[in-house]
């Protein structure tokens, strides 16, 4: 189900989260209905929900999965959100040319693999993580016997895809074999969680390890072991070596690497003025400032698609 927050979102004390915030937002009508990718729920549904509509007085509902997933339902009718946040490209170009025909960049955050603190392989993976063991030993650690991994469906998620990109990646560049990396993978369809539980069966213990955006292990106060650039595909510069990895999906379709950038949109025209708020506040400083708070990097701001069609408030933002 949705949720939803008062305009004025007294309730959640954001006098004191934002601060001295000036006088009360001019009374406006409408609500930002935000589908965003999954990964986002914490950030959305904690901080930037209830301090945009604090800020700006419309009001917000939000509802998180797969953003691929999302995108699916949107097309097939099923939801009907007029705000779309996106990790990666792909999902919104499902919704192109109908729905949108432009996006924009705002944050990106690389692949880590946090990890449960109090499990049998911790020691050895926080020695990992801190550089007293090769990164290397990683992908021999995941494969041993009885190593319980997660990690989220690539047929749905943007995370789910590159994740099992990485692996191919590691083979390159450290030397990982192929054996190794099938042994990782090897549990198939009992590794695979929904994006919006992931985190929450290893808090639990129920996994050793899983699949993680850096924002995520950051905000759940989850130890994690780092992945080099090369690997991490957190960096829009990257972007040519992680399309060297590509994945054959269960639909047939083949995907190739992608930078895990941020991307927004508004979805159809219903409460416009709503939705372009919601971004702009994405774009603005204090929607920055969040983000960044939240373990997020920034990126120079950037209109993808047909920038012409993108609203005239983010196209003076971005410049």
């Amino acid at each position: 189900m949705p949720i939803r927050l008062p305009a004025l979102a007294a309730a959640f004390g954001l006098a004191v989260l934002l601060g001295a915030c000036g006088s009360t937002p001019t009374r406006v009508s409408g609500t930002a209905d935000v589908a965003y990718a999954g990964s986002l729920e914490l950030v959305m549904q904690r901080d930037l929900g209830p301090a945009f509509a604090h800020h700006t007085g419309y009001q917000y509902e939000g509802r998180g999965a797969g953003a691929l997933g999302l995108a699916q339902e949107i097309r097939a009718g099923e939801i009907t959100p007029n705000v779309f946040l996106s990790v990666g490209s792909g999902p919104v170009s499902l919704l192109e040319p109908k729905y949108t025909s432009w996006a924009v960049e705002f944050a990106s955050s690389p692949l880590v693999l946090a990890y449960y603190p109090h499990g049998s392989h911790a020691a050895e993976l926080a020695q990992i993580a801190s550089g007293k063991l090769p990164l290397k030993n990683l992908f021999s650690l995941l494969a041993e016997p009885g190593f319980r991994l997660g990690r989220t469906d690539p047929a749905t998620d943007p995370q789910g895809q590159d994740f099992a990109m990485m692996f191919q990646l590691a083979e390159r560049d450290l030397g990982v074999t192929a054996a190794t990396v099938a042994a990782d993978l090897a549990g198939g369809s009992s590794q695979i969680f929904p994006e919006t539980a992931l985190e929450a069966q290893l808090q639990a213990g129920q996994l050793d390890a899983a699949s993680a955006f850096r924002s995520q292990a950051e905000q759940l106060h989850l130890p994690y072991v780092p992945l080099p650039a090369a690997l991490d595909f957190g960096d829009p510069k990257d972007a040519t070596a992680y399309a060297r990895a590509s994945l054959k999906l269960s639909t047939g379709d083949r995907v190739h690497g992608f930078p895990l950038v941020l991307e927004a949109t508004t979805v159809g025209d219903h409460e416009r003025s709503a939705a372009v708020a919601l971004i702009r506040y994405l774009l603005t400083a204090s929607g920055r400032e969040i983000l960044a708070r939240d373990g997020y990097s920034s990126v120079p701001l950037k209109i993808l698609g047909d920038a012409s069609a993108a609203p005239d408030q983010l196209r003076q933002l971005v410049g």
